[in-house]
């Protein structure tokens, strides 16, 4: 399930660097990993559901190329948004 408009638009306003950004690193960031937390939450219910297990490890899949594009971008950026969001790496 995708997330609701409201939320979105909490968390674009949250991690946005200017006043009209929806798709900088940081909130593609974000917004993946709030969908993470979902299905993460999703499948400790549904242990079957092998095609959102796929869907989640794609999910973290992005979001490692992201963070990893960041990282080499701009180490600062990419500190700030591991300790808000709370990723390992």
């Amino acid at each position: 399930m995708a997330l609701d408009q409201a939320k979105k638009a909490e968390i674009i306003a949250k991690y946005a660097r200017g006043e009209n950004d929806t798709g900088s690193t940081e909130v593609q960031v974000a917004l993946l990993t709030e969908r993470i937390k979902y299905l993460t939450e999703h499948l400790k219910t549904n242990k079957k559901d092998h095609s959102s297990r796929l869907g989640l490890l794609k999910l973290v899949g992005q979001r490692r190329r992201l963070m990893r594009y960041l990282k080499k971008v701009d180490l600062e950026r990419w500190h700030k948004i591991k300790d808000e969001l709370g990723i390992r790496n």
